[in-house]
């Protein structure tokens, strides 16, 4: 594939993502596909895992996501993204809080054969858990 079109398969990823679509996992994501960086609670290995947390995260932190910039180059694609959203249900070890949902990311992915194959990730994780009330925000003033 070429880098606008791997670009493209990314960005229809996170389209997808917004439309709470698991069905097109199938399509996007190889089924042996590894996440150097999973969400903070087990889920299976694979596309299964991310069919299983798209549905729980879907149910539970609705939003959309807002791609900033996209690089291409290669086999791999690297997304710096906000994700915004609201967190309406329980998410495991975290109650549902009504609260406003902003996280900034920055994903790698690498595509085989027109499919997302791999993840990496860095997410400001410590901003999202203060929003969610886990932890307490620090006062600047």
């Amino acid at each position: 594939m070429s880098i606008e079109a791997n670009k493209a398969l990314v960005r229809r990823f996170y389209e997808e993502i917004d439309n709470g679509n698991v069905p097109a996992m199938d399509d996007l994501v190889a089924e042996n596909y590894c996440d150097h960086s999973p969400p903070p609670f087990p889920v299976a290995e694979g596309r299964q895992g991310v069919k299983d947390a798209l549905a729980m995260f879907w149910t539970a932190t609705p939003g959309r996501h807002v791609i900033e910039d996209q690089i291409g180059e290669g086999d791999k694609v690297v997304t710096r993204l906000t994700a915004l959203g609201r967190h309406e249900g329980d998410l495991p070890g975290i109650p549902r809080t009504g609260n406003e949902l902003k996280m900034t990311a920055v994903v790698i992915h690498r595509i085989a054969d027109g499919k997302l194959v791999e993840k990496w990730s860095g997410k400001d994780e410590l901003a999202l858990l203060q929003q969610r009330g886990v932890i307490p925000r620090l006062d600047h003033s």
